[in-house]
């Protein structure tokens, strides 16, 4: 209880406590207005129309009506695409060939390229879909005009043509927003930041003011120290998402008294392997590079900007030791799909898991310290005591 006490005297007067919660906010903020368009619109295309016909520029009157489509030039003419889409003025290239319009009123059937630069695939998201749309209407249009001329009837016509129809649905993040993923990352790759690098000083600090084992050599009087930063870890992260949810306009169907649990479970399991990862550091100023071995692979493989299931396995396994892996699911589980708590048990385990084997290392790590300094402290006594018996 002393350590606690003592642990948290020191917090209160420390740079962690106004850190903790004014750098999440901040990049809550920043990050937050940086992606505050949901999604890419109006991405610019350019046209190369080899055709002139009035279909042709029905077309292009098409494409640019498209919210994901912006037409900038229509040439006349090929040219190169390195030069149209030099400067970035362009992410796509759409070409029309000649006769398209005579090939479209005798049947015939036409190629219609589209050269995209393929340098920021996230770009033609939108791009693809949306030129897809397109021509699957167009090809419908005109097959059922044409059946329509022969006699058929416009319901059979249209059985004929499209005798299937997709209807697809966007779950739990309809309008694809930053806010949900991207932005909720950043915040939390700030919070494991400052949380591994304050908790992995409490052990470097208290050896060089010699008081590691002022209040025991027991490991537990080190575990307890690491109680102030997940308390105030998890107290920080739920005002981050709260301002998200208020005015970030995120996603969070979990009951706040629920989602608390596994929150604190995490912020206690970032806190103790930041205190394993700078407990053998010699000062304050190496535990922020070893901190890096945590943070970068955090932030790559556990979902914040790309799915983990990009990854090959072994890196999807590999990141199974990593806190903030299990945090994003349980974020996307309880938080987004507003799954009970009950369902996540897999989640919740994995982090007890790392509190066990992370405690199991630090245990190691004070019995092997303290074995060391008592046998330092051996061959001084024994003299001593043999000049005594003599």
């Amino acid at each position: 209880m002393n350590s606690l006490i003592d642990e948290w005297k020191y917090v209160s007067g420390s740079k962690y406590l106004r850190l903790i919660f004014i750098g999440p906010l901040v990049a809550a903020i920043f990050f937050g207005l940086m992606f505050s368009q949901n999604q890419i619109s109006e991405s610019p295309v350019v046209v190369i129309d080899e055709d002139h016909s009035s279909y042709s520029r029905q077309l292009i009157s098409k494409i640019n009506a498209s919210p994901q489509m912006n037409v900038t030039n229509v040439y006349a003419s090929r040219l190169n695409p390195e030069i149209i889409l030099a400067n970035e003025r362009a992410v796509a290239i759409i070409v029309f060939p000649k006769q398209l319009e005579l090939n479209q009123q005798q049947g015939i059937f036409t190629n219609i390229g589209i050269l995209m630069d393929n340098t920021m695939p996230s770009g033609l998201t939108g791009i693809r879909t949306a030129i897809q749309e397109i021509i699957q209407t167009e090809n419908m249009t005109l097959s059922m005009s044409r059946l329509i001329q022969k006699g058929v009837d416009a319901e059979t016509a249209k059985g004929l043509v499209a005798p299937l129809s997709l209807q697809q649905r966007m779950l739990f993040n309809p309008t694809t927003s930053y806010v949900g993923f991207m932005v909720l990352g950043f915040v939390n790759i700030v919070v494991l930041m400052i949380t591994t690098s304050a908790a992995g000083s409490i052990v470097p600090r208290l050896r060089q003011e010699g008081k590691l084992f002022a209040n025991g050599k027991s490991p537990l009087q080190l575990w307890i120290r690491s109680v102030p930063y997940a308390v105030l870890t998890s107290l920080s992260l739920l005002l981050c998402y709260g301002l998200l949810k208020q005015f970030g306009g995120m996603r969070f169907e979990a009951e706040l008294y629920l989602f608390i649990i596994p929150l604190l479970v995490y912020a206690f399991a970032l806190s103790l392997m930041g205190l394993l990862i700078g407990y053998s550091a010699k000062d304050q100023s190496k535990v922020n590079l070893r901190t890096n071995f945590v943070l970068y692979p955090s932030f790559l493989a556990t979902g914040i900007q790309l799915t983990p299931l990009a990854f090959p396995e072994f890196f999807q396994i590999s990141a199974w030791v990593l806190p903030m892996n299990w945090l994003n699911r349980l974020i996307r589980g309880m938080a987004f799909r507003d799954g009970a708590l009950t369902a996540y048990s897999q989640e919740l385990g994995a982090l007890l898991i790392i509190i066990g084997v992370v405690s199991l290392f630090i245990g190691l790590l004070v019995l092997r310290e303290t074995g060391k300094a008592y046998t330092i402290r051996e061959p001084l006594v024994n003299p001593n005591v043999l000049q005594s018996s003599s």
